[in-house]
């Protein structure tokens, strides 16, 4: 193929097209050209590849072709009505649907939680075989307060963020294999309640629940949020619904963890924000634990009224 005088027959063409794909607005006679020319450059550029393969011409033609097939069939543009769907129906939906799961996740884990504080703080040679005895009062005499003042707030609530949404991305990935899920369910667990156990048996309880409850409401519901539809995921494959095949039930509960994962970048967002500026912020304890109780209760709201309603409608999977 002599690629000079290929060019040259149908550069007209091409250009044409260019201009036909680049106007923001076509006629009727207009659109039917260019769907022409579309077709005429996506067979030219079939001839090219075959014969002459030239990576210059091969890749300006594939961009003509691609825009103008883009131009045809339609860009898809950002819609704030599709945004504005996602928020109050897709999302409240999803999370409604798995409640059972997270809420189930969210008592064994306080459970749990509460007998390692007391386990704990009944027994201190067991805080001193976890963490070691001069590691345990550096953490009652500064370290457990100075951990929310390391840093700058903003630097403090951007790695919050990061590590709390890579939590939950574990927690929903992991969730068809049960057992990761359950192991940091249980790290997390035995975190909480070593420090608590500790701040509880050395008498600065006030401490612990003070700085620890404005955010640990809301980041502690999105993990068990993450963990509750995570399993659900699992129990899809181990039990589907006998209208459903085992496949077609891991694909819907597959789509709800997507759409449960999108939302919750969210909200480690805003307990992030509640975690670097209100629980170290020099207010009185009962100012800052009501705050972060106004954003918990607020998201249940969100996720079990505005949920079920969007459930009843016939939003989710």
């Amino acid at each position: 193929m002599d690629l000079d005088a290929y060019v040259a027959e149908h550069g007209a063409e091409w250009r044409r097209l260019e201009q036909l794909t680049g106007r923001r607005r076509l006629d009727a006679a207009e659109v039917d050209e260019l769907v022409a020319l579309y077709q005429r450059a996506a067979t030219h550029l079939s001839a090219l590849r075959s014969r002459a393969p030239e990576p210059a011409l091969v890749g300006r033609l594939s961009h003509l072709v691609l825009g103008a097939r883009a131009r045809i069939t339609g860009r898809p543009r950002a819609s704030w009505a599709a945004v504005g769907r996602f928020l109050v129906a897709d999302l409240p939906a999803a999370l409604y649907r798995a409640w059972p799961w997270w809420c189930a996740v969210a008592t064994a884990f306080s459970a749990l939680t509460a007998f390692l504080i007391w386990f704990v703080a009944g027994h201190p040679d067991t805080a001193a075989a976890f963490i070691g005895a001069e590691a345990a009062r550096q953490l009652v005499d500064s370290g457990f307060a100075g951990y929310y003042t390391e840093f700058t707030a903003p630097t403090f609530a951007f790695h919050l963020w990061t590590h709390n949404a890579w939590l939950a991305a574990q927690c929903l990935a992991a969730g068809v294999l049960v057992v990761p899920v359950l192991w940091l369910l249980w790290q997390n667990a035995l975190n909480v309640g070593v420090v608590g156990g500790v701040m509880v048996s050395y008498g600065r309880a006030d401490v612990f629940f003070g700085m620890i409850t404005p955010h640990g409401l809301l980041e502690l519901t999105g993990i068990f949020v993450a963990a509750g539809v995570g399993l659900r995921t699992a129990w899809a494959w181990i039990a589907p619904p006998a209208q459903l095949s085992r496949g077609r039930a891991v694909a819907e509960a597959g789509r709800s963890a997507i759409v449960v994962a999108a939302g919750l970048v969210g909200l480690f967002a805003v307990s992030a924000l509640l975690e670097a500026f209100v629980t170290p912020a020099p207010l009185p304890v009962a100012v800052r634990v009501a705050i972060g109780a106004v954003v918990w209760l607020a998201f249940l709201a969100y996720a079990l009224l505005l949920g079920g309603r969007a459930v009843r409608a016939g939003r989710g999977t």
